[in-house]
This record gives structure tokens, sequence and C-alpha cells, in this order.
């Protein structure tokens, strides 16, 4: 009767949190050890799990028109692209060999679907010892399923390591990396040609997944709208604010809020545009802190926060609605927030372990 009344009180919470069959979409996740889990938002159940023969995946990016999803897997170090109408793979390959292999943690294809870019390292297999490159940028040919095209970093850029979000311009001429600082990159011979000095915050637990889905280029085609952070030259102490980047144009605009709590995720953004969403963390490891805060987008500014339950590590998204926030990530289930009170509202029990790919929605 225990184990019962347990499961009667786990599906009214489930229950709870889930949306209307008119106003939810179709969340995915990616799963240990291969899978993407296919979600109803209005039942808060997978309805569906598609297998990665590359291995665990690690990232998951849309395609600008939402109709392809790419997968990448640590596992292989694979790419696989999925059909989001269909739910199936139309491509899958893994670029290692045995005498290569290669390190990235996601990328992002070009406007044409025929190429795709990643930011990592190439592992040479020799006879007395593994030769680890230097970081660099590398094109992908999505045919071919080979690296056709690298170019190093430079040695000013080097010290972060093969990490950092890639965004690129809608004509497919310029490549953003975010790394410690913008580095603007020209796609045709892979040199960096400018910097803007901002950073993404750092995330909680794993930063790569802030820019999984493309965050920030929801509403205005060829604009990108984040979190950023800025640090004087003086003392070092850094502010966040919200900054605006014209794509094509390479112009930017960054308006500052306050200071920049311990860790900040990236900025949810609501479909009317008008409101932006973020998680803070403050506080050392059994004393922390955990918020969302809300931000008014036309003004700037910060209207409210509410505090909930830490996790070791965990993700933050939101519904295809804006109505809804998630927590995920290390472990089975998705904590559901409510986007107006801020307040819990339920979880879902899923059937794979989270990885770090992070969250797509879809209709």
């Amino acid at each position: 009767m225990k184990t019962l009344r347990l499961g009667l009180i786990a599906l009214s919470a489930a229950a709870a949190a889930a949306l209307s069959p008119a106003q939810a979409g179709t969340m995915i996740l990616g799963g240990y050890p291969s899978q993407l889990m296919v979600i109803d938002e209005a039942k808060g159940s997978i309805t569906q799990e598609v297998d990665l023969k590359t291995g665990l995946p690690v990232s998951m990016r849309l395609s600008d028109d939402g109709k392809l999803l790419y997968a990448t897997t640590i596992t292989t170090s694979g790419i696989e692209v999925l059909d989001v109408a269909t739910r199936k793979i139309v491509n899958s390959f893994s670029l290692n060999t045995p005498a290569v292999r290669y390190r990235f943690s996601g990328g992002v294809p070009d406007p044409t679907g025929r190429y795709f870019y990643i930011l990592g390292t190439r592992i040479d297999k020799g006879i007395d010892a593994f030769r680890i490159s230097k970081p660099q940028f590398m094109v992908v040919d999505l045919q071919t399923k080979q690296v056709v095209k690298t170019a190093e970093l430079e040695p000013d850029d080097q010290k972060f390591g093969a990490r950092g979000g890639l965004m690129l311009s809608p004509d497919g001429k310029t490549l953003y990396a975010f790394r410690d600082k913008i580095l603007v990159v020209n796609t045709a011979d892979l040199k960096t040609v400018d910097h803007f000095d901002l950073s993404k915050p750092e995330y909680p637990g794993m930063q790569d997944v802030s820019f999984g889905g493309g965050v920030g280029r929801l509403q205005t085609p060829g604009q990108f709208v984040s979190l950023f952070e800025t640090e004087d030259p003086y003392i070092h102490n850094k502010t966040f604010g919200v900054a605006r980047l014209d794509l094509d144009t390479r112009k930017f605009t960054f308006t500052p809020i306050g200071p920049s709590p311990k860790a900040l995720s990236g900025l949810e953004v609501s479909p009317d545009g008008k409101y932006g969403y973020t998680v803070a963390v403050t506080g050392e490891l059994g004393s922390q802190r955990c918020e969302f805060w809300r931000f008014d987008l036309g003004s700037n500014k910060a209207l409210d926060k509410s505090e909930f339950q830490c996790r070791r590590r965990f993700y933050f998204g939101m519904s295809g609605n804006g109505q809804k926030l998630y927590i995920y990530g290390a472990g089975f289930d998705v904590a559901v927030y409510d986007a107006k009170t801020l307040k819990p509202e339920g979880a879902w029990e899923l059937t794979h372990d989270i990885t770090m790919s992070g969250m797509v929605i879809t209709r």
C-alpha cells in the first residue's frame, strides 16, 4: 500500500507539471549510455527513444529551420543527424579511426547543411606515443564524413583549451566562438579576425550545454542575445549583463545589470521576447544557494528572484511556450517550475540518466 501511495503521488506531481496539449511541445534530452529521449511536454513522459550508433551524446544543436537536430557523441567522436519530423537518424558516422582520434564537445552546422564546424583537438597514435594537437577549428564534411579543413587557434587564444560554444552568421561567412573572450572567425580560412572582450558566465556543472539549442537566436534571426560577463582591468571585479550580438554585422551592445554571482547560467528567453530567465548560484559546497532570476529584456532590469533546491550538478531550460522552467541533469528526473511564480510544480521521472548534452524543444 505504501508503494502504491508513493506511486500515485509521483503520478499526480507529473500530471500537475505537464502542459496542456495545445501548449505543449516536444522535449529532447540525451540519455546514458547512447540514447536521445523524446518527451511529450503535455504528458511529462517519454514517447520514444532514439538509439545512437556512435555512443554517448554530449551536445545537441537544431538547424536554423528547426528541421534537423545535430548530436555529437564522445564515445567515438561521432556526429548523428536526426530528422525532427520523423524522429529518424538520417546521417551517422564517427570521425575516429584506428590511428586518429578527435576530441570535441559540440559544433554548429552551416546554412547549407553540408558542413559542420567544431572546436577540438586531434590525437595521432604513433609508434611509441600519442601526439595531441593544439586546439583548432575544424570543418567536417557531412557527406564525405571527414575533416576537410583545420586551423590552429592563435597562441593567445589557446590557453582556454578546446572549449567554447559556437555560432554561425546566417550567411555562413563568420564563426563566433564564445570562450574567455568572443572570437570572430572568418570561415573561408578559419582565421580569427577580431575579439570582443566579453565572456560567457560559468554554468553550474558544465558550461557547454548553454549553447545546445541555439538559445538567444529564437526570437530575432541573425541575432544572439544572452548573459555575458565583463571584468574591469584593475581590481578584476566581474559584472554581468545582457549582450545583443548581430551575427551579420559583428556589432554588439552590452548593458550591465550588477555584480556577478559565483556561477551564472545562460539566458532563456520567453517566446514573446519580453522576459529572460537565468539561474544564479552563490556560496560554497554545503551552503550553496540556487535561485531563478527573471529580467525585463525591454529595460534590461532584474525583476524578481526565487530560491530552489540545489543539486550537485544541474542544467537549466525552458518549455517551448515559456510557461515552465526546467532543472535537470545528473539524474533520472526533470524538475518543473512555473515561470510566473518561479515555484515548483512537480517532476518527471525518465528512463535514462540525463547526459550533459543540453535540452532541445521542438514542435
